[in-house]
């Protein structure tokens, strides 16, 4: 089977998939869907999603000579799963270590982090995230700190909705993080700003704190500015997922770099505003190889000198629609919110008329009332309608059942 390849970047992308291709093309989940695809370009093979990664598990993806649980065994591979926040928990196939070296590639290309990685060659790292268990690691009940202990790193939070959290375990989150002394924390924006406001409001601060880095969810202009504003070190957004290894670091300027060792990257379905949909082909996980995967995210490329740099903006299935059927994504939503004072956290909804509304939880007194009028012009301005939305404040906004939340919604 000819597979033919067209790349629009100078690197080494071509080669490595042009030696990967024809042993990824005979395992059973592509075999089945691209037999009439000898002879096409690598653009014209079919999409691949969680659907086709889940139907036939592990047979789907392993050798005729390989069995999932000799793997196991010998520790060759780690099995992991997807949080499930678009899609059912999808399971995964790693090969062991590989997540640790796609991790350090991707952090590495920040030349701020590499250098605080070269003072620290081991850091020490806290997790602020929801609880979650995989194959190493289980916190969702409350567990004592040793349990919570992997290599060099500390989950602090056991509690899936951050704004029901009492002072006292807060406080006992802050000990534990004094304790551990971490170069950087690795959060969930929403907990990690919650966090920070209580850590704002005792005084708290960690001195050996070098760096944050904001995944698992979208990071908000809200969350940002409160992470910065507490903690006083850089903030920056490292982009990926369980089944694809990290794809995107923000580097020292603020622009989403990707990383090409790990994975080559589309855009495919674009609208006229440039945002389109990612399409995903890894490079690295010999276990678990995705061609042409839909991750369900949508980004904006912008081309420069050196290649492709891109702009997250959410997930395709959290966009909504402006009055004209235009797509707004979760991005453009959000920089309604920019400049605004007094919010931890908010979620728009759109309803099946398209008007709005937005419930926010307050920082402190929370916004003032010309900041809120503020908004609500940005944001009818945005989805052309005059007098359609309406923002409200409100105590708790409860993520979805994978513990993740969502700043924009429909229904």
């Amino acid at each position: 089977m000819l597979i033919t390849t067209k790349f629009n970047r100078t690197s080494s992308q071509p080669d490595r998939l042009a030696e990967l291709l024809p042993r990824w093309l005979e395992l059973p989940v592509y075999r089945s869907r691209l037999s009439a695809a000898s002879g096409a370009s690598f653009a014209s093979l079919p999409f691949i999603t969680k659907r086709e990664m889940r139907d036939g598990f592990p047979r789907n993806f392993l050798g005729t000579d390989q069995v999932l649980e000799k793997l196991l065994a010998e520790s060759r591979v780690e099995l992991e799963h997807t949080s499930g926040t678009s899609e059912e928990r999808t399971p995964v196939l790693l090969g062991r270590g590989w997540w640790q070296e796609q991790e350090t590639r991707a952090l590495r290309s920040n030349k701020f982090i590499a250098r605080v990685l070269a003072e620290h060659p081991s850091p020490r790292r806290v997790l602020i995230t929801t609880p979650a268990c995989n194959g190493t690691v289980c916190h969702a009940r409350w567990s004592p700190t040793s349990a919570r202990v992997y290599e060099q790193s500390l989950s602090v939070n056991q509690v899936r909705i951050p704004f029901l959290l009492e002072d006292a375990e807060l406080a006992r989150m802050a000990e534990e993080t004094a304790d551990w002394a971490p170069q950087f924390f690795d959060l969930d924006p929403v907990h990690g700003a919650w966090f920070a406001l209580y850590c704002e409001r005792k005084g708290i601060r960690f001195p050996s704190l070098r760096f944050i880095l904001c995944s698992y969810e979208f990071t908000s202009v809200v969350h940002r500015k409160i992470l910065e504003r507490v903690f006083r070190v850089p903030v920056f957004d490292l982009y990926g997922s369980t089944e694809t290894g990290h794809l995107l670091m923000e580097d020292e300027h603020g622009i989403l770099q990707p990383s090409p060792e790990t994975a080559y990257l589309e855009v495919v379905d674009k609208a006229p505003d440039g945002t389109g949909d990612l399409v995903v082909t890894t490079l690295t996980n010999d276990y678990r190889p995705l061609l042409r995967y839909r991750i369900g995210d949508l980004v904006e490329p912008r081309e420069t000198l050196t290649g492709s740099v891109y702009t997250l903006h959410g997930r395709a299935r959290d966009a909504i629609r402006a009055r004209n059927g235009r797509r707004v994504t979760t991005r453009q939503v959000d920089r309604c919110f920019d400049g605004v004072d007094g919010m931890a956290h908010y979620e728009l909804r759109q309803l099946e008329n398209g008007n709005s509304t937005v419930r926010y939880v307050r920082e402190q007194t929370g916004p003032d009332a010309q900041a809120l009028r503020d908004v609500v012009q940005r944001l009818e301005d945005l989805l052309q309608i005059s007098g359609g939305v309406t923002i409200e404040p409100a105590d708790i906004l409860v993520p979805a059942p994978s513990g993740k939340f969502r700043l924009t919604c429909r229904g």
